[in-house]
This record gives C-alpha cells, sequence and structure tokens, in this order.
C-alpha cells in the first residue's frame, strides 16, 4: 500500500542554487566525489567481471498495462528544479519497462542517490501500482520545461531515449548502442542501469549513464541543450567489449514506417500514411547528399552505404503536411527528425539501414546506424563522439533540391499494356531547380541487378512560384532477377553540376520500396 506523503525528508542544504529539490523528495545523506571519470572507471571494472543479469522488479508488473501506467502520473509539485524554467521528473515501472534503474543528482562534482518513494506518484484508487513493493524502484526519468512543464527529453528502457523535438510530438527513438540487429546472431539489448544528472554551469542539463549488457559495459556522457524549438545532444562514449559482435551499430536510431506514398500493396487503414520517418538522409564524406526512401518490405532487408568519416546520417520525416496522414491523435506531419553529427574522423565504415516487414503501426521496423568496418573484438575498448540533432529536416542542403516525394505505379506509360516492373516518379524541389530552364536540366538514373527504361523529366509548371516549385522525375525499373533492384537517380546541368540530392532505393520486382 501507498503510505501517506512523507514530510519533507532533506531540504537544500549541500545542493547549493544549481538545482532546488522539492519537499518530500530524498536523497542519500553521504555523496561522493564524481566526474565522467567516475563512471569509466566503473565500466572498466564491470567489464572484468561475468555478465549478471538484472532481476526484474517484485510485485504484478504485468497488471501494470499500457493504459495503466498512463493513469500513473508524476506529481508535479515534485519536480526536480534543474534550470531557470526547467525540471526533471520520474517514470514509474510497468508492463512495459520491468527493470528499475539507479538515478543520481549530481551538484558541485559530487553525487547522491535519489531515494524511490512510491508517494512521489500521484496514483488512482482502483490502480494495481497501489499494490507494488514501497521500494520497487524508478524505470527512467524526463526532462520538462515550461509553465506547462512539456516534455522535451525522456530516457525510458534498455538504452532508449528520445526528444519530442521542434514540434512537441514524440516519435522515433535513439538508442545507446545496437547489437547485431538483424545479423546472424540474435540481437542483444543493453540497459542503462546507472544515471547521474545535473546541470553544468551553463545551464544544460548532463546526463552521465552507465550501460550493461552480456557483451558490453559503456560510460555515456550527454550533455542536452535546448538552441530554439531544437535539441542538440553532445554523446560521448567509452565502449569495453567482452565479445565481438558481426555488425555493431553506433549512434543507432529506431522507427517506424507502415505505408507511404511510395507503398503499392492495398492498405489495412483509412489513413493515406503512416510512419514516424519517410527517409534515410546520409551526407558523405565526400560532400555527396543521400535520400533512401523508407519502405515496409516483403522481407528484412538490410542496406549498407560505404563511406568514410561521413559528416552526418539521419532518419527524416520530410512530409510535414498534415493531409498526407489525416492523424488528428497521432499528428504523424509534427514527429521529429534526429541528425547524427560524428565530432572526430569515424574512419571507414557504413551506414546501415534496416527494413523489416510489419502490418502494425505499434511496433518499430526501421533502423538506421554507424558500423566500423574495423569490428571492436573481445577484450577491445572504443570511444565514440557525436553531435545528435532533434529538428525538421536534414542540416546544410542550403540550395541544393531536396527529395519531397516517391511514388509508385505499375511499369509502362498511361493508356498502354504494364511492362514488366514499377514506375516510379521522383519529386524535387530547391532553390537551384527554381529559375531552370527544362532545356538546361538533365537526369542520371542507373540501376544495379535491373534495367531502367521511358525516362522522363517534367519540368515544373510554369505557374508555380517561389523556390518550391515541383520538378518530376519517372522511370520504369525492371529488376533482372529475384533480387530487388539498386537504382540512383539526380539532376543534373548541362555541363554535370548536381542540382538536387541523389535519390536511391531498392525496387522489388512486384513492389516499389
Amino acid at each position: 500500500m501507498i503510505p501517506r506523503r512523507r514530510a519533507v525528508l532533506q531540504g537544500l542544504a549541500g545542493l547549493g542554487a544549481a538545482f532546488a529539490l522539492p519537499p518530500g523528495l530524498a536523497l542519500a545523506q553521504e555523496g561522493e566525489a564524481f566526474s565522467f571519470e567516475t563512471v569509466k572507471a566503473l565500466a572498466r571494472d564491470v567489464a572484468t567481471r561475468p555478465f549478471a543479469p538484472r532481476a526484474e522488479a517484485a510485485g504484478d508488473l504485468d497488471a501494470i498495462t499500457y493504459d495503466e501506467g498512463f493513469r500513473v502520473v508524476f506529481d508535479p509539485e515534485r519536480t526536480v528544479t534543474m534550470g531557470a524554467d526547467w525540471g526533471l521528473q520520474f517514470m514509474p515501472l510497468g508492463v512495459l519497462v520491468r527493470r528499475a534503474v539507479e538515478i543520481n543528482l549530481v551538484e558541485s562534482g559530487r553525487s547522491r542517490r535519489l531515494t524511490y518513494d512510491p508517494a512521489y506518484f500521484i496514483v488512482p484508487e482502483d490502480s494495481p501500482f497501489r499494490a507494488l513493493p514501497d521500494d520497487v524502484g524508478f524505470a527512467g526519468f524526463r526532462a520538462v520545461a515550461g509553465p506547462g512543464r512539456a516534455e522535451w527529453l525522456s530516457f525510458l528502457g534498455a538504452s532508449y531515449f528520445r526528444s519530442p523535438g521542434p514540434f512537441g510530438q514524440y516519435g522515433l527513438s535513439a538508442r545507446g548502442l545496437a547489437l547485431d540487429t538483424y545479423a546472424q546472431e540474435p540481437e542483444e539489448f543493453p540497459d542503462f542501469t546507472r544515471f547521474w544528472l545535473g546541470p553544468d554551469e551553463a545551464g544544460r542539463l548532463v546526463i552521465h549513464a552507465l550501460m550493461e549488457g552480456p557483451g558490453v559495459v559503456g560510460a555515456y556522457r550527454f550533455v542536452n541543450e535546448r538552441v530554439g524549438d531544437a535539441l542538440v545532444q553532445d554523446v560521448e562514449a567509452m565502449l569495453v567489449f567482452r565479445r565481438g559482435y558481426d555488425q555493431p551499430g553506433f549512434a543507432p536510431l529506431t522507427s517506424m514506417f507502415w505505408y507511404g506514398e511510395n507503398s503499392s500493396d492495398p492498405r489495412e487503414d483509412w489513413r493515406p500514411e503512416i510512419h514516424d520517418s519517410d527517409g534515410l538522409a546520409i551526407w558523405t564524406g565526400a560532400g555527396e547528399r543521400i535520400w533512401r526512401p523508407l519502405s515496409n518490405p516483403p522481407r528484412v532487408v538490410t542496406s549498407a552505404f560505404a563511406d568514410e568519416n561521413p559528416r552526418g546520417f539521419g532518419l527524416i520525416q520530410r512530409d510535414r503536411d498534415y493531409a498526407s496522414y489525416q492523424d488528428s491523435q497521432a499528428y504523424y506531419d509534427r514527429r521529429p527528425s534526429p541528425w547524427v553529427e560524428p565530432i572526430g574522423g569515424w574512419g571507414r565504415g557504413s551506414v546501415r539501414l534496416v527494413e523489416v516487414p510489419t502490418r502494425s503501426e505499434t511496433l518499430d521496423n526501421i533502423v538506421a546506424f554507424w558500423t566500423p568496418a574495423a569490428r571492436p573484438g573481445a577484450g577491445q575498448t572504443r570511444t565514440l563522439h557525436y553531435r545528435l540533432t532533434w529538428d525538421g529536416d536534414a542540416p546544410g542542403l542550403a540550395t541544393l533540391a531536396r527529395v519531397t516525394a516517391t511514388r509508385s505505379g505499375r511499369a509502362g506509360r498511361p493508356g498502354a499494356p504494364p511492362d514488366k516492373g514499377r514506375r516510379i516518379a521522383v519529386e524535387f524541389r530547391g532553390a537551384d531547380l527554381a529559375g531552370l530552364r527544362p532545356e538546361d536540366a538533365r537526369a542520371s538514373v542507373s540501376a544495379l541487378r535491373g534495367a531502367v527504361s521511358n525516362i522522363e523529366l517534367v519540368a515544373a509548371d510554369p505557374t508555380e512560384t517561389g523556390f518550391e516549385r515541383t520538378w518530376r522525375l519517372i522511370f520504369d525499373v525492371a529488376p533482372s532477377s529475384d533480387e530487388p533492384a539498386d537504382v540512383k537517380a539526380w539532376l543534373r546541368t548541362r555541363n554535370g553540376r548536381r542540382l538536387t540530392e541523389t535519390w536511391t532505393a531498392q525496387i522489388f520486382a512486384e513492389r516499389a520500396t
């Protein structure tokens, strides 16, 4: 049973002005010196010992269903104020997150553990949450801001974290690490098990985390800064590998794509499109900008984009038109677009995209990450540094025209008998195309394991105004085997200057992806 809300167990003594602990929240009496080096040393020590799986929390967590969990609310009066307009709240365990994490608060270089108390939550009288033990523990935490305490960051479950970005709507997630995602061995999901949270001198939220898994132990540091409506995270990690992996994934992003304008299968839902992201954007080390529309393939597909020292990649929700989704509850038009920007040279490797078949919007089926060419082996340590920005689109496109839509249908010209393969229409918009004359534009289209025909470049309608004038590239693709055709296309001037992103996709014989 939940006891009465306790009186003040601890005041502000020793915390300074960096953050304010509200009445009723308790910290361990003894603090200890803390820095990122503390977490690194802990990770090295843990890695020397056999992996010990964490037990699930006691109590009937199955009774705390998805809907029941929403009824258990952290008391806003107990928000830990960390900055001028932001603070931290904590989340309860339930059917989806069943293992507690340790949470420590850091001030002036010293950390103290936050003591769990069910009285921190507002719980309905008939909630099964009331039957859980008083020391069951926290599931995770979130950062909130403003008078309405709007969320701007959340860490919850395994090594997942996410931000609602500039549109105030949660969507896809990031992870600390992806290990053998649909590779030869079963995928491994390491956990963030301990957190240290506090503001720095600039008023930014600094998160330190210990990651533990059967084959890897990691020390992470996230410096989180709200820049306008976007969130920018500076991420550093030290990873100690207990064993090697066929497909280690650094800076992974996890999303959902059920169907979009490029899908050809009959839809099982009345909404026109359902996806958290509609494309993978890549900025290669050589400067090429790539757009790969996401798909819901007939089988698991892993695509590898080889590169050296990439400038960035991200899973992007580019279609911001409400009419494309017609969803006034999920608001897919408002989903954020995280962008990974490597800091320091990442060397040779590949950006990898894993697409998994799905018939639902409730499960993630898209993963993107970086896999180094030189895989870390047992006993090796790797460091990682990158910037993760939660915003509206990929940065740095400037005047280069973007891919704004990919559409597909049966091959062949209108009115003629259908041909083998698929007909693809790619739409481009951007300043470099705004004043271009049709006779000055050229299309480049090529296919591996397939034949391209009936190429047609349709210039923007002269009645359209501004830089958002649409150019459409239309062509047929016929795969030459049961394997999908790898297709690339872009627009250029007569003298070869690129005008657009490079559009690339895998085209299956019976359906477009």
